[in-house]
């Protein structure tokens, strides 16, 4: 028997189904998603604005009872009539949720932009429109997914026929980064549907709204209940330990920290649950004399300063080959300079606040640890003075050093903020080592004209993903992921369909 969606109108009043009004909650701020009913159970904590440090609402915290009724939840509907549905309709489920995300485009563009501080113009062409494609993107993924077949010969000379067949994990947790709230959330939900698991999702304690409206349009569309579950809360000792400990949660997608990551492998290490971890990263950029050097400047400060450098993908460690080194510090601190930073909604701003005054805090720790090491700033290295509000809020400058040595703990360490530090090199061999001289190993930039350098050096730097005279271009199929300290497995395309799935053969004697 197919999965039953339960198709419900906004004009319609939804108690008669066991579900609230889902235009009730975007009103009164974020809240738990469980078994298809919102609820705001447990004390609260404040949701701050990053752009004044204005308390602007409350969120509920999630306890040890909550968790569990979320992966109970999740349980029932997994081993329910979800469990048993085509990838047919799961596809065509996906497509109203992608749907759905955009009939509410400017109300999850609005809540991003409160939550986060990013400008608007990058929430409403990178965030907002990347989660309805996450969506749509795997609802065409998992429909006519070819699995292998082949023959096998048996004693008896009549043979085997082998072949595969897919099925879900079960009850899948998914913990999300402040960064990029809902495009990273929809990374990990969308394969996990798609696949055919049930869901408990939780938000960074940060960002949590547009995972709320997500819920919304979820219960809209009508996802069947308990097939995605949302809660609230912070990371250790509270409902992100709680969930991904839960012993009823059968695999961990997570994005974050490392040291987080390596806290979450450790609570699951007993009941040994498969995990996929992206984690931190301190991302190198080889920058060679032959290349496009204003190309290779732009570049450079998008990949640097993009959302304040709050990217797990952006650029801390640039290495400049010594014939243009000058010039190019020279160009890009005169960008850097130029970057203009302020209100999200202002037309031409391009770069908001930090998240937080604990993150501001720390990166503006780091600018003065590197200046103790021996840094020279060639632009920022302080907070901006605006005269208003905004002095209260959680802004950083776009910073540009050069000086530290390769073990400056400024060079080594993971800031996440928009900061780069530059260094020169003189040769190929010295630039792919000092690339490769860290603990991370998420993504790297190369920037050359010469073809054969780039399918020389790409090759050997110790990155899950390196662009060539670009930055950030992403096609949905490709793998995505780090090594070394920057995660475990791959993201993208069939490489999330086969982590939130697992393979069966079927070998029948013929």
């Amino acid at each position: 028997m197919p999965f039953a969606v339960r198709i419900v109108s906004t004009s319609v009043e939804k108690e008669v189904v066991g579900v609230r009004e889902a235009e009730a909650a975007p009103r009164s701020g974020p809240a738990h998603y469980i078994g298809g009913r919102f609820d705001r159970e447990g004390t609260t904590f404040p949701l701050v604005n990053p752009v004044d440090g204005t308390v602007v609402g409350a969120v509920p915290e999630a306890g040890a009872g909550t968790v569990d009724r979320a992966v109970r939840a999740a349980r029932d509907a997994v081993t329910g009539d979800w469990g048993r549905s085509t990838a047919e309709e799961r596809g065509a489920l996906l497509r109203r949720i992608a749907d759905g995300i955009e009939d509410r485009f400017d109300e999850f563009v609005a809540a991003e932009v409160a939550d986060t501080g990013k400008p608007v113009s990058l929430a409403s062409t990178v965030d907002i429109p990347r989660a309805a494609a996450n969506f749509r993107a795997y609802a065409d993924l998992v429909w006519g997914r070819p699995e292998r077949s082949f023959t096998s010969p048996t004693p008896d000379g009549a043979g085997a026929l082998n072949y595969t067949v897919r099925r879900p994990l079960g009850v899948v947790a998914v913990v999300a980064p402040w960064n990029l709230p809902l495009l990273l959330l929809t990374w990990k939900v969308a394969p996990a549907l798609a696949a055919g698991n049930a869901v408990v999702a939780k938000p960074s304690e940060l960002t949590p709204s547009t995972a709320t409206l997500l819920a919304e349009v979820m219960d809209t569309v009508g996802v069947p209940p308990g097939v995605f579950n949302l809660v609230h809360g912070f990371g250790e000792g509270s409902a992100g330990a709680m969930l991904t400990g839960h012993p009823g949660v059968d695999a961990v997608a997570f994005t974050g920290e490392s040291a987080t990551g390596t806290a979450i492998m450790r609570s699951v290490a007993e009941r040994l649950a498969p995990v996929s971890f992206e984690l931190g990263g301190k991302n190198p950029a080889l920058v060679f004399a032959d290349a496009d050097f204003d190309a290779a400047v732009d570049g450079t400060v998008r990949s640097a300063f993009t959302n304040a450098g709050q990217v797990c993908l952006c650029t801390e460690r640039v290495y400049v080959e010594r014939a243009i080194f000058d010039d190019f510090v020279a160009a890009l601190a005169e960008r850097a300079r130029a970057l203009r930073v302020g209100r999200p909604e202002q037309d031409g701003t391009d770069m908001g606040p930090l998240v937080s005054a604990e993150h501001r805090d720390k990166v503006l720790d780091y600018y003065r640890l590197a200046e103790r090491e021996g840094a020279k700033t060639h632009a920022g290295g302080a907070a901006p003075r605006f005269g208003d509000e905004r002095d209260r809020g959680f802004f950083v400058e776009p910073t540009v050093l050069t000086g530290l040595a390769p073990d400056a703990r400024a060079v080594r360490e993971e800031i996440f903020g928009p900061v780069c530090h530059v260094a020169p090199f003189d040769d190929e061999v010295e630039a792919v080592r000092l690339a490769n001289d860290s603990k991370y190993g998420l993504a790297a930039t190369v920037w050359t004209s010469s073809l054969s350098r780039a399918h020389r050096v790409a090759p050997q730097l110790e990155a899950g993903i390196v662009w060539v005279n670009c930055w950030n271009l992403r096609d949905l199929r490709t793998p995505f992921g780090g090594v070394k300290a920057s995660g475990i497995g791959r993201e993208g395309g069939e490489h999330s369909l086969d982590f939130f799935s697992e393979p069966v053969n079927v070998c029948v004697k013929l």
